[in-house]
């Protein structure tokens, strides 16, 4: 069984899903580039139109445990007002999760590519097993790759700065946990600039009530909650040109 950390390549079958978005005010910072949490709403919103137009039984709910991001051949983030279209494929899966491939294309150039663990979880968040509707519709894309779902140990900070990190109730989800787009938001704040790759890995539930620290040392991030790590993630910033 194959980690997840492969950006497999598009395949040239199996079901793929297209759909196009453009860069608004609400998505770029102050430089006037796409932001991370921005390209996350955009990621979190494809897979949904996908799931939806599948129309696989919509029971449950679909969570993100891991996402990983880079910097395509091209070498540049999109910026305000340009239109993009997201290609979305299966990866690969497991007995209780999928892996999802999304590319970020521009007039056909793929400039940004994502790949991301989901877990499909009932009313009460214990993960479903994936049944064999979900392999006949969406497993000839990723040709039968399996993955695994085990989401590796984070790393200990070693001298962090430490900021409070408030939770806000816009940044709650229908399930009542700081939605993972709102997570990124944080490491918009400790990289302070364009990156050319990045993780992000939940190791448990941000949820309304906790009290959040957020650590970070250069090229890492960590959301902390009575010195649980709930989540972290690592970066390269990107060169200027």
């Amino acid at each position: 069984m194959t980690a997840m950390s492969e950006f497999v390549p598009r395949p040239d079958h199996g079901r793929r899903f297209v759909q196009e978005r453009r860069v608004q005010l609400g998505d770029a910072g102050p430089d006037g580039i796409l932001r991370l949490d921005g390209l996350v709403r955009f990621l979190q919103d494809v897979a949904t139109e996908d799931w939806i137009d599948s129309g696989l039984s919509r029971e449950g709910t679909w969570v993100v445990r891991r996402t990983m991001l880079r910097i395509a051949g091209s070498g540049r983030w999109p910026s305000l007002y340009e239109d993009v279209a997201l290609v979305t494929w299966c990866g690969g899966t497991g007995a209780a999760w999928a892996e999802r491939r999304t590319d970020v294309e521009i007039d056909g150039v793929v400039l940004l590519e994502t790949v991301a663990l989901w877990v499909p979880v009932d009313a009460r968040g214990r993960p479903m097993r994936i049944d064999r509707s979900f392999h006949d519709l969406y497993g000839e894309a990723s040709d039968g790759r399996r993955v695994s779902g085990r989401v590796p140990a984070a790393p200990t900070p070693a001298s962090p700065e430490v900021a409070a990190w408030p939770i806000r109730r816009a940044d709650l989800d229908v399930v009542g946990h700081v939605n993972n787009a709102a997570i990124w938001a944080a490491l918009v704040e400790v990289s302070g600039a364009t990156v050319s790759r990045a993780s992000l890995t939940h190791h448990g539930p941000v949820e309304d009530g906790h009290v959040v620290s957020l650590l970070s040392e250069p090229g890492r991030m960590w959301l902390t909650t009575d010195d649980m790590i709930r989540v972290s993630a690592e970066y390269c910033v990107a060169s200027t040109p």
